[in-house]
């Protein structure tokens, strides 16, 4: 399994990225300005990543329209929120996460997502390895924007 995972530093509290980044998906607004290849969230069992809930995801990846679901299955508040991914990504990605450190004066956001198949799935899907690491990179950066200066 290899793990993707991209950090940036936003200055701002802990609470208010984890705030911003609960705002971000409880809100079509929100969720399109993270990224312009959303294009929708909604929660179908639950709310808010609390534990055994639902979100219903969908957003271009790679040039391609993919329909996702995710399983809240772990949120320590203002620090981490843990899911899985429900088939049939989870074949692929089982899971990833938003983990948020504490800094002197800001807070350090990081995403990852976990791919089964190691370094066949770097080799064979290169470019889509690509892809998914630039989108993450860009909500990264996206967020910090938000939080820095609307939120």
């Amino acid at each position: 399994m290899i793990t993707l995972r991209d950090s940036i530093e936003i200055r701002t509290s802990p609470e208010k990225v984890f705030n911003g980044l609960i705002k971000v998906f409880s809100s079509q607004e929100y969720f399109k300005k993270w990224h312009k290849d959303h294009v929708k969230c909604s929660w179908i069992k639950g709310q808010s990543f609390v534990v055994g809930s639902i979100l219903y995801v969908e957003e271009y990846l790679h040039g391609e329209l993919h329909k996702m679901k995710f399983l809240g299955t772990k949120k320590e508040l203002n620090r981490k929120i843990e899911y899985k991914l429900l088939f049939p990504m989870s074949i692929v990605c089982p899971k990833g996460s938003f983990i948020i450190e504490p800094t002197e004066r800001s807070a350090i956001f990081t995403a990852t997502l976990s791919f089964r198949f190691g370094l066949l799935f770097q080799k064979l899907a290169k470019s889509r390895v690509e892809a998914i690491i630039k989108h993450m990179k860009e909500e990264g950066q996206n967020l910090k924007n938000i939080l820095e200066n609307e939120i």
